[in-house]
Order: C-alpha cells, then sequence, then structure tokens
C-alpha cells in the first residue's frame, strides 16, 4: 500500500530529488543564506517595469537554474506544476504558456511549495512520469499589494506581520538518481482555530502544522527523534513557539530539532517583523541551503512541513477566520 494511515503516501519506487534552482531578491540575498541561491538581485524590479513580471522572472530563472545543472530542456520534462500567491495564479500561468508542457496550477498558499512537490513524487512513484518540475514563487511588492496595502502607502504593521520572502524555487523530480531521495509525503487538513488578524499568520497556521506533523509521527508509527531536522515554511518566530507547545501537549518534543523557513532566511538584525513568508520561503530554502545540508551530510533525513494561510481579502473584509493548512515531505541524503 503506497498509503498508510488516513494522511501520508509512502513511496514503493526509488523518487529523487534529481536538481533544483533558486532565484531571489535583494533583502534575500543578503540574508545569512545568500550564498546558497543560484541568482540573486539588487533591486526588487529584478530588471523589470513592474513587480508581477520581476516575479514572473524569477520564477522562470529558478526553472533555467534547475534545468541547467543536469543539462536538460523544457522539452525533456513530462509535467510542470506550479503555482503562487497572486490572483489567478497568474505567474505560475503566465510561465507556464510560454513553455507547452503538460501542466497543473496549483494553490495551497504558502504551503504550495510540499503540495507541489508532494504531487510530483506520487507521479513519478506512481509511473505516471519520468521527470516533472515543481515550483513556487512569491515577490513582497505583489503580496503586499494584493493581501494588504500596497508599500508605497506606507501603513504600519505590528511584530506579529510576517515578510513576504521575495524568490522562488524549482525542484526536478525524477526516476535519475542523487543524493536526495523522496521517501514519504503528508498531506495535510484545512484547519481553522479562528483567527481572524491578517497580520497574524504565525498563530494562524500553527494548528495545521501541528496537525500535519502529528499525523505524520502517528501513520508511520514513528518519533520525532528519526528526523535530523523538522522545518517548518513560514511560521516565523510567533507561529513557532506555538507549534512547539501543542506538539509537546500531545507527547512530541521537537525543541531540539524544530527551525522555521522564515527564520533562516533573514538575520535578526533585518527589518522583517516575526519573519519571512511567501510561496518562495519554504522553496527558497529547501531547494537552496537545505539541500545543501543534505548533500554535504550535516544532515541524514529531514522533514519539511510548508505552511498555507488560504485567506482572501473578500473574506478577511467580511470577518472571516483564516483556514489554514500544512504538507509535509520527507527528504533523505543518499548514502555514497
Amino acid at each position: 500500500m503506497r498509503i498508510v494511515g488516513k494522511q501520508t503516501w509512502v513511496f514503493q519506487n526509488p523518487v529523487y530529488l534529481t536538481a533544483s534552482g533558486t532565484a531571489v531578491g535583494p533583502k534575500e540575498a543578503d540574508g545569512p543564506l545568500g550564498v546558497h541561491f543560484d541568482h540573486t538581485y539588487k533591486e526588487l524590479h529584478c530588471g523589470e517595469d513592474n513587480w508581477e513580471l520581476a516575479e514572473r522572472r524569477l520564477m522562470e530563472q529558478s526553472i533555467q537554474a534547475c534545468l541547467g545543472k543536469v543539462n536538460l530542456e523544457y522539452k525533456d520534462i513530462d509535467f510542470f506544476l506550479a503555482g503562487d500567491l497572486l490572483n489567478q495564479n497568474v505567474t505560475a500561468n503566465y510561465v507556464a504558456r510560454h513553455h507547452q508542457i503538460p501542466f497543473l496550477c496549483m494553490f495551497g498558499a504558502c504551503s504550495t511549495s510540499m503540495e507541489t512537490l508532494a504531487v510530483a513524487s506520487a507521479l513519478v512513484d506512481g509511473g505516471f512520469a519520468n521527470r516533472v518540475l515543481a515550483s513556487t514563487s512569491s515577490h513582497n511588492a505583489t503580496a503586499e499589494r494584493q493581501f494588504r496595502y500596497p508599500t508605497e502607502y506606507g501603513g504600519q504593521k505590528p511584530d506579529s506581520a510576517t515578510f513576504t520572502v521575495t524568490g522562488a524555487g524549482t525542484a526536478l523530480v525524477s526516476k535519475e538518481p542523487s543524493q536526495v531521495k523522496i521517501t514519504s509525503a503528508t498531506i495535510g487538513r484545512v484547519m481553522d482555530l479562528g483567527i481572524t488578524n491578517p497580520f497574524d499568520m504565525g498563530s494562524a497556521m500553527a494548528p495545521a502544522a501541528a496537525d500535519t506533523i502529528q499525523a505524520h509521527f502517528q501513520d508511520l508509527q514513528i518519533q520525532p527523534d528519526v528526523y535530523d531536522l523538522i522545518v517548518t515554511g513560514d511560521l516565523s518566530g510567533v507561529g513557532s513557539p506555538i507549534l512547539k507547545e501543542m506538539l509537546k501537549e500531545e507527547g512530541y518534543d521537537v525543541s531540539t530539532i524544530h527551525t522555521d523557513c522564515g527564520l533562516m532566511i533573514f538575520r535578526p538584525d533585518q527589518e522583517v517583523f516575526a519573519g519571512g513568508s511567501g510561496c518562495g520561503c519554504c522553496a527558497v530554502v529547501t531547494y537552496g541551503h537545505l539541500l545543501n545540508e543534505l548533500k554535504n551530510g550535516t544532515y541524514n533525513k529531514i522533514l519539511v512541513v510548508a505552511t498555507g494561510a488560504l485567506l482572501s481579502p473578500t473574506m478577511i473584509q467580511q470577518k472571516e477566520s483564516i483556514p489554514t493548512i500544512a504538507h509535509g515531505v520527507v527528504l533523505e541524503r543518499v548514502s555514497g
């Protein structure tokens, strides 16, 4: 059986994260992980005329970097899975229109990176594809304009707010052996604990992350110590302590092995409020820094859980609470 328990897929055939590519904006390039990214920009326009085109360029460049590492072209890819934060997933759709690869557009808010990676792995494991690209992106200025206020407005934010990462990450999932194997994935449920504040995504998303991680442990009948690292997507400084406390109450202590991509990508002295978020946050940290750490042997087995807030400005204006979700993927270093 490929499904174990209620929510976890265990891949029966070898599935590899064969290559990856990343592209980021200036603040991310200036952060502690800057050396791990393939393309970096010194300004938010990324050489384009507007923010949306800048985000599109980031996704394009992450794909090109990924394919370039294994000397492949677009015609060599069976499926393209991608998503972003903008209405109608316009970044992913407009990138896909140029390449004519069979395309599945996906949306899980900031959880989309692991959603696309999990589905790509299932396609390869099931024999429906040999090579699949999984890509996500976000841009600070496009997200602020859509979900809150344009940056130019100068609106004040509380310390609980997160800072949308400007970046894109792409993974190539295939049957072709590499140093990193994808062994399982846990698909999350939509959770809603009644949080209505769009400037506190960490508190809203922590229950979804806790639910998915707990389901992962229970489905596979394992304890946290089987992993060298459990990393969440963008709970930041607010949500990460909540997650650890919620899991501890259920008998799972992850305090020594948990960290968050939103805390890793920026320095403490950078002005990013509670930390990073966005579709690009988990993608660039995972497909850049964490893959490098797996390849060089710092980690042997990690669980990456990307978290997403499934809100829209319309629902917030109607005083609706914020539903959230989290998806987890296990990455393992191939010894030798």
